[in-house]
């Protein structure tokens, strides 16, 4: 697979994920991050790169500190990994409306929303 331009590599990526802004260099790359075929599975792909993390630390510390069984963690951080993937899916236009602000691009009209982005 051949690199974008402006592609910002691993930790460039990790740090768009986490919400921060790229330098103006990876410019072209936000732009078909969140804009091309494919932005909404891109989205929920970074939003599962920074919870699930938060999930195994707290899979740890309930295993640690609640007296119940495994499954009880199990089922906790399911609930957790599908509340937040569900709301991330459903706000993923909200979502990419701010990402395109925060980076000083223009967020496209959508006809099939029947509004425009916010």
């Amino acid at each position: 697979m051949t690199r974008l331009p402006g592609d910002p590599g691993p930790l460039g990526w990790l740090r768009f994920a986490f919400g921060f802004k790229l330098p103006d260099k990876n410019v072209h790359w936000v732009r078909h991050e969140l804009t091309d075929p494919g932005w909404r599975w891109r989205t929920v792909i970074r939003h599962l790169v920074v919870i699930i993390p938060v999930c195994a630390v707290l899979v740890t510390i309930l295993a640690e500190l609640l007296p119940a069984p495994a499954w009880v963690s199990a089922m906790m951080v399911a609930l957790i990994l599908s509340g937040s993937i569900l709301t991330v899916a459903t706000y993923a236009d909200d979502i990419r409306a701010a990402r395109l602000r925060q980076h000083g691009l223009p967020v496209p009209k959508d006809p099939d929303l029947g509004r425009p982005s916010h």
